[in-house]
């Protein structure tokens, strides 16, 4: 088992497995109401700006940027319902969160059934060092770091760059990179990718033939990078804060990974709402069944749920800072405390 902070400090609300269980039993239940509810104020929002696009785009670039923003905000409810459907758990019917989950993906460019075995591991790998890569960010611990090769170590500080991996990576993510299948991936993941790209090309066809090439490319461009964005800004805080949990595949535990290495992100209600209600990372970690419209309802249910590490806005911006996982310490530092704590190391053996 391994060492759980949080148990240390709360000792009376925490809960076994089968408590924390029982508890979440209920709320990973669909409810169809709530759910085509969601499907509307979200899809219907996106058309229905889309339709205004048409009629205004050539009034004026700047109500076309700032229509085409609004729009990226829908887009990021949309990928939560996308990955509800992914999980199973946005409708009781397997058929329908297949087909929702596939036009979602069309709207937020990724495949559908790939990106899901994709998330698959990253549920089944948070928080464990013995089986990074996969659906998560890139991560070095201290050890690895210093030991890397210089383009190594290069490499990784671009990658770990606020502008690459907030501006740059989303659009190269969801443009570029979810066109290639993984070679792990199995025939029906690959086979998903290729689908997306031809539902792509017709979509982006058809789009074009109505709003013409760069009218299109525009509103396209910039509704990609404010949800995409956004989502790696939210999938980041989530779980790259300084008391995250990382362990060895020997001492990783689920409980401790969900509660500790998820944290609770405690946003504005109106961020809250385009979010999808994600910013209640913890409980989607401990059950991924859970849609999404009833996370909240769980995480109030009981304080068990309200010993995760809370971040809010302010203090989620701390978290640009922190780059590597020291395991020494058992916290994420940035490259400037890496310094300062090699900077003491020497000095302590000049003494």
């Amino acid at each position: 088992m391994a060492i759980n902070k949080i148990k240390k400090k709360n000792p009376d609300v925490m809960k076994s497995v089968a408590e924390w269980k029982q508890l979440v039993s209920k709320y990973q239940q669909p409810h169809l109401g709530r759910a085509i509810w969601q499907m509307i104020n979200t899809l219907g929002s996106v058309f229905a700006i889309w339709v205004l696009l048409f009629h205004t785009w050539h009034l004026s670039w700047w109500l076309t940027i700032g229509l085409s923003a609004l729009a990226g905000l829908f887009l990021i409810r949309a990928f939560i319902i996308f990955h509800d459907c992914g999980h199973g758990s946005f409708f009781k019917s397997k058929k329908a969160n297949n087909v929702l989950g596939f036009i979602t993906g069309i709207l937020t460019f990724t495949p559908y059934h790939h990106w899901k075995w994709e998330h698959a591991m990253h549920h089944a790998t948070n928080g464990d060092l013995d089986r990074r890569g996969i659906g998560d960010i890139w991560t070095l611990t201290v050890r690895e770091y210093l030991t890397s090769s210089r383009m190594t170590r290069f490499n990784y500080r671009i990658v770990r760059n606020p502008f690459i991996l907030f501006v740059f990576a989303p659009l190269f993510l969801f443009f570029v990179l979810e066109r290639f299948p993984s070679k792990k991936c199995k025939p029906r993941e690959r086979r998903s990718v290729y689908v997306m790209n031809l539902s792509l090309l017709l979509w982006c066809g058809g789009m074009i033939s109505i709003y013409g090439f760069f009218p299109f490319v525009v509103m396209q461009v910039t509704m990609m990078l404010v949800a995409g964005t956004c989502g790696i800004w939210l999938f980041y805080v989530q779980h790259q804060f300084e008391d995250t949990y990382w362990a060895q595949s020997k001492q990783w535990d689920f409980t401790t990974a969900a509660m500790e290495g998820s944290s609770y992100y405690k946003l504005p209600k109106v961020m809250q709402w385009f979010s999808g209600n994600i910013g209640f990372h913890h409980v989607h970690h401990l059950n991924a069944m859970i849609p999404n419209y009833n996370l909240e309802r769980c995480h109030k249910s009981d304080p068990f749920f309200e010993i995760a590490p809370e971040l809010n806005l302010l203090s989620s911006l701390k978290s640009l800072k922190y780059r590597l996982w020291d395991e020494e310490d058992s916290k994420m530092i940035g490259f400037r405390e890496l310094k300062r704590k090699i900077a003491g190391e020497e000095l302590k053996q000049a003494a």
